[in-house]
């Protein structure tokens, strides 16, 4: 009984039998839910992305659009942001609680723990702390990044243990690494990852995904691990896994309904024809399939990626909408309900009941005015011969403002060798202008000036780290050297500014310059109901926005994105405050609250 009628048997029943144990194996061509063929039908969602208040409702709408698993990827630098520190229990980091909820819905999980993931996620989920060694390899057998990987993997294993199908959880299969024959070819590595997980209890099979190619293939898969394809559409594409492994079944890992977006694009719409094609392809083979993603969610705060096209530098949007099926804010495109019905034709039922949207609201124009700037709140500098980049100085995310006399040269051609990734350039206070490293980017002109001693500033700001491919050595800041009509400029102070949600709440109004670029706008707004929704920040320039402590993500005037989501929950009856750093905004302006993202 091989036909989705034994999928849809097993998926009704999960919930009943929850606490069951179960057995998941692999057979030459299917995967075996106790012992007989089960297809797995999945969408993607990832529990950072999603305010941990919404992960039910989000994985109710992938039920309801067919699905009976969820994959989820686990980011390695949002559990460890310092070595040996972990939190698997705090907000959205509980991910233990996301697999248990998806339990109680009756779904089972694909677990993608990396520990790269990709996901247009920052530094595809490497924790930046590995990149305070100046000369480390990542995604290999250096030592010193294997020791990382070691800690992290016996962190990871002991949450999720007790979820595993053989101990009447729900996590069926665990991912080993991601896509790693599009980067490299040490199979003793993915071997060893394989072994740890292993060491550490894990006992479900695991699984590789690699695009359908054959040297793709080759470097990315392990031995008696189910091979996953990004994406599985066609017989070619199980063919080739099948060359590759003729004793393990294959699934399409990554099939994609929408695709990302890059600040300075248009928004990727990718037209619904390819997804339902591709979908009815693996229905109708009874091939399983994961959908990449089904829900995408929001990049907050510092979280968004980059890739390495374009002019060498290529910055992800703060939302994640994806052009996914179940939209950032949770709702059902259209996309959704052709899936919805395509999905159910093959079980002669009608679809489950979705669940009911979450509430959204608007909210009139807020005036922000500036009422500090950060130049008046600059912590102790650190002097440094030459500037070094931010990890140097223990620094993830955020600004760091580079500072220098001039000496010998005081006019001419400013060049950074490499800045990482966008900077605004003063000469004794005054704004110069800007070097964008998304434009390729790398000098700017300065003026005369009748200063004896001109002072030099550079503020940097660090954008996401490169997530996939060669590129992924992607340190912030100033790289390595400053030049003046090349002559290497010597002596700087650097401040650190990583604009923790402490460091903005405990920001003090100042009434002085107001003028010079590096504003911190503030405002207020009263509600009466909270509700989902998004600030338009169209009236602003480039920057990041918190409300009520809460870092909603990167806004910049280039877009497309103009609109940051604010969940509900980051909300609250009465007085609410919204705290704004523009790198280029000095003038007041407002913003508002709209229902949608566009």
């Amino acid at each position: 009984m091989r036909p989705v009628l034994l999928l849809l048997l097993c998926w009704t029943t999960l919930s009943v039998s929850a606490q069951r144990k179960h057995t998941f194996a692999l057979s030459k061509s299917d995967f075996l839910l106790d012992g007989k063929p089960f297809q797995i039908i999945s969408g993607e969602m990832h529990p950072a992305r999603i305010p941990y208040q919404y992960w039910k409702h989000r994985i109710q709408m992938a039920k309801a659009m067919g699905c009976n698993t969820i994959a989820a990827y686990v980011f390695w630098n949002y559990h460890e942001q310092e070595p040996g520190h972990f939190d698997f229990s705090s907000g959205n980091h509980n991910i233990a609680e996301f697999i248990k909820l998806a339990q109680e819905e009756g779904m089972w999980v694909l677990l993608r723990p990396g520990p790269y993931v990709c996901a247009e996620w920052e530094f595809g989920g490497l924790p930046p702390y590995l990149l305070r060694t100046p000369d480390i390899k990542v995604r290999c057998m250096d030592p010193r990044y294997m020791e990382a990987v070691e800690r992290y993997v016996t962190a990871v294993a002991a949450q999720v243990k007790p979820l595993l199908v053989s101990q009447g959880g729900p996590i069926i299969m665990v991912q080993v690494e991601n896509e790693y024959g599009s980067y490299g070819n040490d199979k003793q590595y993915l071997q060893r990852l394989k072994e740890l997980w292993q060491q550490n209890g894990i006992d479900v099979p695991f699984y590789t995904a690699d695009g359908p190619t054959a040297f793709m293939l080759e470097a990315g898969t392990v031995d008696s691990a189910a091979i996953g394809l990004d994406s599985g559409s066609s017989d070619a594409d199980f063919a080739a896994a099948k060359r590759q492994n003729p004793d393990v079944p294959a699934f399409s890992a990554e099939s994609y309904p929408g695709w990302l977006t890059h600040w300075g694009e248009k928004w990727a719409r990718p037209d619904p024809a390819g997804i339902l094609r591709e979908v009815k392809f693996l229905m109708d083979k009874r091939y399983s399939f994961n959908l990449y993603v089904i829900h995408g969610g929001t990049n907050f705060g510092f979280s968004a990626g980059a890739n390495s096209g374009g002019k060498g530098y290529e910055p992800d949007l703060t939302s994640y909408d994806y052009d996914a099926p179940i939209n950032e804010q949770g709702n059902a495109t259209q996309k959704y309900m052709e899936l919805r019905k395509l999905i159910a034709s093959y079980s002669g039922k009608a679809p489950m009941k979705m669940p009911a949207p979450i509430p959204t609201i608007t909210i009139p124009a807020i005036p922000l005015v500036p009422f500090t700037s950060v130049w008046e709140h600059l912590p102790q500098g650190v002097p440094s011969v030459q500037p070094k980049p931010f990890e140097a100085y223990g620094q993830d995310y955020g600004f760091m403002l580079y500072r220098t006399t001039l000496i010998g040269h005081k006019s001419g051609r400013l060049q950074v060798t490499e800045l990482h990734d966008y900077a605004t350039v003063f000469l004794n206070g005054q704004y110069i202008g800007k070097i964008d490293r998304r434009l390729g980017e790398n000098s700017i002109e300065l003026p005369k000036t009748e200063v004896k001693n001109p002072v030099l500033e550079i503020l940097v700001e660090g954008m996401g780290r490169i997530n996939f491919a060669q590129q992924l050595i992607d340190r912030k800041g100033i790289t390595e050297r400053v030049t003046l009509n090349g002559m290497t400029l010597m002596n700087w102070e650097v401040f650190g500014l990583p604009m923790t949600a402490q460091y903005v709440q405990e920001l003090k109004a100042t009434g002085g310059a107001q003028e010079r670029p590096g504003q911190f706008l503030k405002g207020t707004f009263k509600l009466s109901r909270v509700g989902d929704t998004y600030i338009d920040v169209s009236g602003l320039k480039k920057g990041v926005l918190w409300i009520n402590g809460h870092n909603l993500g990167r806004y910049w005037e280039i877009g497309p994105q103009k609109r940051l989501y604010c969940p509900a929950p980051w909300l609250k009856k009465g007085t609410n405050e919204i705290v704004v750093f523009d790198l280029h905004q000095t003038a007041p302006a407002s913003v508002s609250g709209a229902r949608t993202l566009e």
